[in-house]
């Protein structure tokens, strides 16, 4: 198969990064690149869905990362997993999974999910600041991502079902097959959880996941666990402050230390960016006397080390998140030019255990290896966004009162980076808009 036709498959079969922000699968693939790391670092606590899925599929997703490989040429993949993780897997530094394909243990800190730190660590090659893996001949794909491209290529099956983790504190946590675009309240409510007062529901890890309210919120395809988890962990106590409160903190309780820096998972990496400058920013006036360094904003990736290790109970991660609301109104970003960058030699033990990162987080008593079933779960009815991926929203093909079964294009790709949405269980449309389609089941 040639790299076209199996890009043209993956974008008809709606494939996006299964455990990220949601960047359409095909348009990942490219010539020139030699490695291909498969990302099951998980490195977000209380997270179990890749652990499920290698464990359960494995093989699926190792034939995924063959198909990209024959259609690429990449020589060499690696399956990066967390150390701790590999031994509940039963995996081996350098185990042999097929022609071209092994392990790579993963040091048991936060945050190996990163795709800088990741590839770094597993292949020892240093992404420039501003630059994509591409650039070093490194793909980087996720585990699921890649469980979707083997029943895409073998089945010609589109993504319709996502697996998700549920758990924090409740009885039994669990990683269930669920439709994409479940409504979160009817599954939380099929499965036997109830969401009180004192808990916050997140969508994500408690590090980098979002607040949401399930009342409203569905499953997308880029759901990988939703968390319940009381509301006075500093996991959710840092993201219920407005971005506004945590501005004007900035601006007056930040004594300087620089630890956010110190502990700046790409600044360890040699990356130019410094939290603790940023901070100084916060009042904007420094960004119009040194621009540059606000541009350097764009070169985090959010994990959040920056607002866990601030003595000043201030969020870094916040104060950046809003000098990348001005790029990207500015439409600037970093660029990496001719730089030479450098790892600092004390980068390892600058890195956060695992263990103590739950701690810090206050999300370690909620750790238990959750049930899996891969029964899909039966919904009444679901909720298709058509901005389920980064890029041009998907256009509409169907219209209320249509029948489709599962796996019927619903919406078509737009123009440019795009999509097409397929329907995730049988029934009739009764809602067709500009951000949604809602099926109701038969």
């Amino acid at each position: 198969m040639s790299l076209s036709e199996l890009k043209s498959i993956l974008q008809a079969c709606g494939i996006v990064g299964a455990g990220g922000a949601g960047f359409p699968s095909f348009a990942k693939l490219a010539e020139g690149a030699d490695t291909l790391v498969i990302n099951g670092a998980e490195c977000e606590p209380l997270i179990y869905t890749d652990y499920a899925l290698m464990r359960e599929s494995l093989a699926a997703i190792v034939s995924g990362a063959t198909h990209i490989m024959a259609a690429t040429g990449i020589t060499q993949t690696f399956l990066a997993v967390k150390k701790h993780r590999a031994e509940m897997l039963g995996l081996a530094e350098g185990e042999h999974l097929a022609d071209g394909v092994s392990v790579k243990l993963l040091p048991d800190v936060y945050p190996m999910g990163d795709e800088i730190n990741l590839i770094y660590e597993a292949t020892g090659r240093l992404i420039p600041p501003g630059s994509l893996p591409i650039t070093k001949g490194v793909i980087v794909l996720n585990s699921e991502t890649l469980y979707n491209v083997d029943r895409a290529v073998s089945k010609g099956k589109p993504v319709t079902d996502k697996w998700v983790t549920v758990g924090g504190e409740i009885e039994k946590p669990r990683v269930v097959r669920v439709p994409v675009g479940m409504r979160v309240r009817e599954l939380l409510e099929k499965l036997g959880v109830t969401l009180s007062p004192d808990h916050r529901l997140i969508d994500g890890g408690p590090s980098m996941g979002r607040l949401i309210n399930p009342n409203t919120a569905v499953v997308t395809k880029t759901t990988k666990a939703l968390l319940i988890l009381p509301k006075d962990v500093p996991a959710v106590a840092h993201k219920t402050v407005s971005v506004d409160d945590m501005l004007r903190r900035a601006a007056s309780c930040c004594c300087g230390c620089s630890r956010c820096t110190e502990m700046c998972p790409r600044h360890l990496l040699g990356y130019p960016i410094e939290p603790h400058k940023m901070i100084r920013a916060a009042n904007n006036a420094a960004i119009a006397s040194n621009p540059v360094m606000a541009v350097n904003a764009s070169l985090c990736c959010s994990c959040g080390v920056c607002a866990e290790v601030c003595c000043q109970d201030i969020s870094p991660k916040d104060v950046i998140l809003s000098l990348k609301g001005l790029l990207a109104k500015s439409k600037l970003r970093f660029s990496a030019g001719n730089g030479e960058y450098t790892p600092f030699d004390d980068r390892a033990y600058h890195l956060i255990p695992s263990s103590r990162w739950e701690t810090m987080l206050g999300v370690r008593r909620f750790d238990a290896v959750p049930v899996f079933e891969r029964e899909l779960i039966a919904p009444r009815a679901v909720e298709i966004p058509l901005s389920g991926h980064i890029g041009a929203p998907s256009v509409p093909v169907v219209k209320a009162g249509d029948r489709v079964t599962r796996g019927t294009v619903i919406a078509e790709c737009a123009a440019g980076l795009s999509l097409p949405q397929h329907a995730s269980i049988c029934g009739t449309v009764t809602l067709v808009d500009d951000k949604k389609i809602v099926i109701e089941a038969n």
